[in-house]
């Protein structure tokens, strides 16, 4: 597969309308229990070659885990959140990855804004929506799925890039979706990575190390036993895992319980604390063009790779004074919201 850098056909120029409060997807994306599917979607994207191949090349993923998805998820939520801003953000993440790009182990030419790479990327936080939904929210009717499709065209669009590879209709996405399953997805070093990845104790959690270990080792496997379940056949079948009827039914069970305790879970550590800001801004209590909720500054990039134009760089902004849900709400979705482990940071061999 030799792909071009850049699609040469023009991208479509329908107006790209951000969405708003009475979609779906703002329902679900910025919800705490997408970050129960984080090892799921971090190997998933990881298995599309040239996406793998760029985590492999480029990314710090494994020196700084944790900073590295709590920064990244604030812009990828923007996209959905930020309202009339949210064009802006996307072309923010489209930045981030100008430079992402080489050539791979078996010479193949890669390049992250190759459409057919971005686009499933996209797909894959799609699909995040739809299984945690299905696994841990109570399910969606036939009906919410073709609405939710229809907002993820929607949302690409936020993007500015090409609308070619994008499927016509929702089930024109599961034909798309079960050949990328069966016949395009590999078991590479970069999804090993995310299958064995271990959480290292930042340097800001005063806690052992030995204590940090003990709440993180657990929570890792019990991602992997979750993605193990929620991965289509083929691709279990791919990364040889192993999955039975009391495995369904034990998953099952464990998603009603995690949707009955989400019932008291108050919206402010419910949602990430852009979903936060967003819902805010549109029942009218903060401005509309109040700053953007940016992640904690302590999550910035490590100090030899600031500057470097593939990170995001938390921006300091003046905000009113946080109550102390809201504080709760940032603490719980910094430490605990693995969602978008795969995405590319900076070369590997200069780490």
């Amino acid at each position: 597969m030799t792909a071009a850098p850049h699609d040469s056909a023009p991208p479509v120029t329908q107006a790209a309308i951000p969405l708003g409060p009475d979609s779906l997807t703002w329902k679900y994306f910025g919800d705490l229990r997408t970050g129960l599917l984080g090892v799921w979607i971090g190997s998933i994207q990881n298995m599309y070659p040239e996406l793998g191949a760029g985590v492999e090349e480029h990314s710090i993923l494994l020196r700084e885990p944790l900073q590295r998805v709590a920064r990244s998820v604030y812009p990828i939520m923007g996209v959905v959140y930020d309202g009339d801003r949210a064009a802006e953000t996307g072309a923010q993440i489209k930045g981030f990855h100008h430079d992402i790009k080489g050539v791979d182990g078996q010479g193949r030419r890669y390049h992250a804004l190759n459409p057919d790479t971005f686009y499933w990327a996209h797909a894959t936080f799609f699909m995040l929506i739809i299984k945690t939904a299905d696994y841990f929210c109570g399910g969606l009717t036939e009906a919410e799925k073709h609405q939710l499709f229809d907002e993820h065209v929607q949302w690409y669009r936020m993007y500015g890039m090409s609308m070619r590879p994008v499927p016509e209709s929702w089930e024109d996405f599961l034909v798309y979706w079960d050949h990328k399953c069966r016949e395009e997805l590999e078991i590479n070093r970069a999804t090993l990575d995310i299958f064995s990845i271990r959480i290292p104790k930042p340097w800001f959690v005063l806690m052992p190390t030995g204590v940090w270990d003990q709440l993180f080792r657990p929570m890792v496997g019990a991602q992997r036993w979750v993605a193990a379940g929620v991965f289509d056949a083929p691709v279990r079948e791919k990364a040889g895992m192993r999955w039975t009827p009391g495995d369904e039914i034990l998953l099952r069970l464990f998603g009603k319980a995690v949707e009955l305790a989400f019932t008291v879970v108050p919206d402010e550590i419910r949602l990430h604390p852009r979903a936060v800001s967003a819902y805010r801004r549109a029942a009218g209590t903060i401005p509309e063009d109040a700053p953007l909720v940016e992640a904690p500054g302590f999550m910035a990039p490590p100090a030899d790779r600031r500057g470097l134009a593939m990170h995001y760089q938390p921006r300091h902004t003046p905000s009113r004074p946080k109550s102390l849900l809201d504080r709760a709400g940032s603490l719980v979705h910094t430490t605990f919201s693995l969602a978008g482990l795969s995405r590319p940071a900076t070369k590997r061999k200069v780490a």
